[in-house]
């Protein structure tokens, strides 16, 4: 699916609603592709959901990922994976359950391309969290050509917040 396809710009639609539009076309997106999570949203849709207050963003990136090629301000952390091995933490939804305020939160997930976050809104949607999101192309976007992140969409390219130690 075209990341244009996944953007669905709540400004178009006027008054309270429009964040709920955003996420009603994200689970039928879901639902006709046979997603085992709630769905995608792109960043900008992501973006504006948390800062409206009707989302919280979740990194599930490492550490030194978000240390060394940066992360977005107020986001939470929890690791899918952890260390050089990316051993895969197998705390990650009960550590998702506390930070995100519980199963029943709007969660909005973000990784370097959009395929661990996809991994892990799958897990957490098996543990039960009801409205879990994955950030269609991540934090660096798709490869292009020549095998390199952060020339073709993404948060970063999107020119969205965030902040590099």
């Amino acid at each position: 699916m075209a990341a244009a396809e996944l953007v669905f710009d709540p400004r178009a639609v006027h008054g309270e609603g429009a964040f709920e539009e955003v996420l009603k076309h994200a689970r039928a997106q879901a639902q006709a592709q046979g997603l085992p999570y709630a769905g995608i949203v792109s960043a900008q849709d992501a973006w504006q959901l948390v800062q409206a207050g009707k989302a919280v963003l979740v990194d599930v990136r490492t550490n030194e990922e978000r240390t060394f090629v940066g992360y977005v301000p107020a986001s939470l952390h929890v690791a899918w994976a952890t260390g050089t091995s990316m051993n895969r933490n197998p705390r990650f939804t009960r550590e998702l359950e506390a930070r995100a305020g519980g199963k029943d939160a709007v969660v909005v997930l973000l990784c370097r391309s959009g395929k661990r976050s996809a991994l892990a809104a799958e897990a957490a949607a098996k543990a039960g969290f009801t409205h879990v999101f994955n950030i269609a192309q991540g934090f660096e976007g798709d490869l292009d050509e020549q095998q390199q992140r952060g020339h073709s969409g993404g948060w970063r390219w999107h020119s969205l917040p965030w902040l590099q130690d």
